[in-house]
Parts: C-alpha cells; structure tokens; sequence
C-alpha cells in the first residue's frame, strides 16, 4: 500500500483500523478543546493560567488545522474512479472535486473551526462545538446530523438558486438605497452599509440602526419588505422539503432508543387498513400496551396518533431493532391486499421466519418470563403449515374464515349473526383462561364447566393442552380435565386469569 492510498484510508474508510484511531485522537482532541472554553471564563485575561490555556489551545488547533488539510488532501474525486481523464483535466477535476468537497456542511464546520487560529477571529473557537455533530455512536441506522448534511448536499441546487435570489435582492436593494440617499441620509455612508441594511430588511429582522429618508428610500424599503416574504416562503419550503426524512430518521432512533417494552408490533400494515387499528383499540388498552405499526414506508395520514409509526422493512433482519421486536409481547403480520395471495402469503412467511430467526440469536431470549408470539395471517390455505414452520405460534386463515362463514350461513340461516358476534370485541367472545384456583382437578368436564359457569357466568365450550396447543371443543361431559389444563369460555369480557 502506498502512502497515498494509507492516508486515504486514515482519513475516509471508516472500516480500518487506522480510521479508528485517528477519529479517537480527533474525538479527545475534540473533548479536550471543550474543556478548555468551559474552564477559560475563570481565569482572568493576561494571568499565567490563562496563558497555559492560550498554548494549550494553539496546539489543538494546529492539530486540527493538519487534520482538515490532510483530509481534504487525500479526498479522491469519484470522477476519476470512472472515466480517463488527461493530465490537464485530472489536475483540473482533482481541484475542483477538492474544493466542493471542501464546501460540504461538515467539512466547512472543520475549516471554520481552524480559523480560530488567526488572532482576529479567535471568536470562532466556540464553533469546534460544532464538531460534536460528527458522532453516530448515539444513532445506530439514521445519524440525524449526516440525514440534514445529505440533504442539502442532494438539494443544493434549490438551495443554490434560493441563495441567489437573496444575494440579488439584497445587492440591488442596497445599491439603490446608496445611489438615492447617500447624500441625505447621515446613517449610509458606504455601499456595505446599504448592503447590510438590505440584508437586515429582506430578512425582516429589522434593527432599526439605518432607515431610509427620502420617499424614493422609502418606496425602494418597501420593495424589499414584499420580496423578503417571498424569499422566506421559498427558503421555508426548500428547506421544509428538505429535511423531511432527516426529522422522520430521528423518529426511529427516538423510538430505538426509548423504553418501549411489551408492546405489540404490526408488520404488514398498508392503507386501507384501518379496520384493524379500530379493531386493536376495541380489544387492547394501547396506553398500557402500546401498538407499534412498523412498515416500509412513510407514515399513512390515516394512521391515528396513539398508534406509533416505525419506517423499516420487516423482511431485513438489521432492521428490525427499530420497532424493538425481542423487547415486544406479540407481533401481529398481516397480508396485503395489493397483490396476488401467493405473493402476499411468500411475503408474511418471509417476515415470521426473519424475526423468529432475530428472537432466536437475541441474549434477550433466555430472560424473558414468555417468548414472543408471533401471529400470521395467511390467505391461501395451503400455506398455513408453511407459515407455522416458519415460526408463527398461530395462524388465521382469513378468506378460508371468510367463506367458510359465507357458504354455512347458507345452509344454516341465521348462524352468521351468531358466529360474527363471537368474533367481535363487546359481545360473547371466545376466550382462553387458566383454571380457577377453587376448582380442583382432575374433575369431569361438565362438573368443572357447571363450577365456573356458576362462579363467572361465563360458558365453557372446551379445553386446550398449553404444551401441545391441542383443543378439545365440546367434549363429553365426563371427560376428566386435568390440572394445568386450559378452558375455552364464552363471555363479553374476560373473566378468568390469563394463562
């Protein structure tokens, strides 16, 4: 390896462990810096200590001036990665590739920092702060800073022609105001100071400290009153458009890093869907149990407040930290609707099957009291048992449910009434509960039922195996249930112990 091509790697390839070190040194050297403005106030101008602190400061500051040199220096220009080039145009490229490199938001925040260096504007050390923005170790996918640099680096045409339809306006302004007033108005007495009463006036910030006196002066102010409007609205919404999906990346490292813990986390949520929130908030108290909707994509207008958003796709193992999966109590997939079942179906089995395999690796796994149930929707019948191999602990076959309801109405009437109220939230619900702790076990099954009927007023309909998953719906009346065992009830409400 070439000096040359270390060097790059020192300073641009995040991967080698040279990168490493010099971005260790850099950091102390950052913290270090700090330290000495926080400290500085307390000593007074001209002492000893303060004179400690002025070398001390020069030093950092050197190093930093090399830092920024070297890094722009060994700045490779992608163009020439590309395309051939002759001596002329590569000196020219790798020029012009160094300078707007130098241009870019971070690298700017760098030279202003070694400017300090220069006795006139030792004012600028407080600007090394700004170097803080270069950490990701509190961000794991989306540092928010690089999201807000990236944007305007893809924007910055926008942003280059909003600058100069400031720059233009202020210079015609300010040189109009100087040609009609520079002879009356005491408070211009140089074109930089129309220039800054310009500046001062688009921008509606409006010191006061020069106002023009002639009416002419005055028509020409009021000019730049209307274009300043103008020229705010344009920059609010550049950069409104901007810095959209660098806010929406805080969102998700908000969301990563909060304390959310046993919440249910839908995967698989699209619009149109909204059915299944009213559903979640009919059975779930989501100020207790907060509902996570974690797609690929922006957030829905439709989705409503109480629901938490998390852009990510579900089907990527590195991605699913977002919506805290192994810290979640369950994890609901639904089916889309936008394509053909099979494909929909590929896609919920791929999703069951990448998270079963992320529970599965996570330390988490071994402390948690219950493990992570994983619920799947599927629409074609023949992926039920694909679905469950892939680590779904049940799975709804929703149009199979569909139609089976649809052809029994029809040879029974009147049973689909029935049969959708089960299902529905508010009226007799099927639901499983643990035994209560004053029936004893073993006891046939119609006695047991008369006890807990008798107790809850709740109808016991079966009994369900928690080992095996296996349910026995009706059985006879003196089959024995023994203890541990599970009940199927019906009921408007919960009424025994979840088990």
């Amino acid at each position: 390896m070439s000096a040359r091509d270390f060097l790059h790697a020192v300073f641009h390839e995040p991967r080698t462990h040279a990168y490493r070190v010099v971005e260790t040194f850099v950091w102390t050297l950052i913290l270090l810096s700090v330290v000495l403005l926080v400290i500085e106030p307390f000593f007074s101008v001209g002492s000893r200590g303060d004179a400690v602190l002025q070398r001390l400061d020069r030093a950092i500051l050197s190093l930093f001036f090399i830092e920024v040199t070297l890094r722009i220096l060994t700045y490779r220009p992608p163009e020439l990665e590309v395309f051939k080039k002759p001596p002329l145009g590569r000196l020219r490229t790798e020029i012009l590739a160094r300078v707007r490199f130098a241009l870019t938001p971070l690298i700017l925040i760098d030279i202003l920092t070694v400017l300090a260096l220069v006795p006139a504007l030792r004012g600028l050390r407080v600007l090394r702060l700004l170097r803080l923005l270069r950490t990701g170790r509190l961000f794991r996918y989306s540092n928010p800073f690089y999201g807000i640099t990236r944007a305007f680096q893809e924007d910055r045409l926008l942003f280059t022609f909003a600058f100069s339809v400031l720059g233009a306006e202020t210079i015609l302004g300010g040189i109009s105001l100087f040609l009609v007033e520079r002879s009356t108005n005491p408070d211009i007495n140089s074109v930089g100071d129309s220039l800054w009463w310009a500046l001062v006036t688009i921008t509606t910030v409006g010191f006061g400290d020069i106002t023009p006196v002639t009416t002419l002066g005055r028509f020409v102010g009021g000019a730049m009153m209307v274009g300043g409007m103008f020229t705010l609205a344009l920059f609010a919404g550049i950069v409104g458009h901007s810095l959209l999906h660098a806010v929406l990346g805080i969102r998700e490292e908000q969301f990563r890093m909060s304390g959310y813990v046993n919440h249910i986390v839908v995967c698989g949520y699209e619009m149109g869907s909204g059915m299944l929130l009213d559903v979640l908030v009919k059975e779930i108290n989501t100020e207790e149990q907060p509902v996570v909707l974690f797609g690929p994509y922006e957030r829905p207008r439709e989705v409503p407040p109480e629901f938490m958003w998390v852009q990510g796709d579900p089907t990527k193992e590195s991605e699913l930290d977002k919506a805290r999966i192994t810290e979640s109590a369950n994890v609901i997939i639904t089916g889309s609707r936008a394509v053909k079942p099979q494909q929909a179906d590929a896609t919920t089995i791929l999703t069951a099957f990448t998270i079963r395999s992320h529970l599965n690796k996570s330390p988490l796994a071994a402390k948690r009291k219950k493990p992570v149930r994983i619920v799947a929707e599927v629409l074609d019948s023949e992926n039920v048992q694909h679905a469950r191999a892939a680590g779904a602990d049940e799975v709804v076959e929703t149009r199979r449910v569909g139609y089976s309801l649809l052809t029994h109405a029809v040879a029974y009437p009147g049973v689909a009434d029935a049969t959708s109220r089960v299902v529905f939230a508010g009226h007799q619900n099927l639901y499983v509960g643990a035994l209560p702790e004053d029936v004893t076990a073993p006891a046939a099954f119609d006695e047991l039922s008369r006890k807990i009927r008798a107790a809850t007023g709740c109808l016991v309909i079966g009994v369900r195996d928690p080992t095996t998953g296996q349910e026995r719906v009706n059985p006879p009346k003196d089959e024995l249930v023994a203890p541990g065992m599970e009940v199927l009830y019906l009921a408007t409400e919960p009424r025994l112990e979840r088990p």
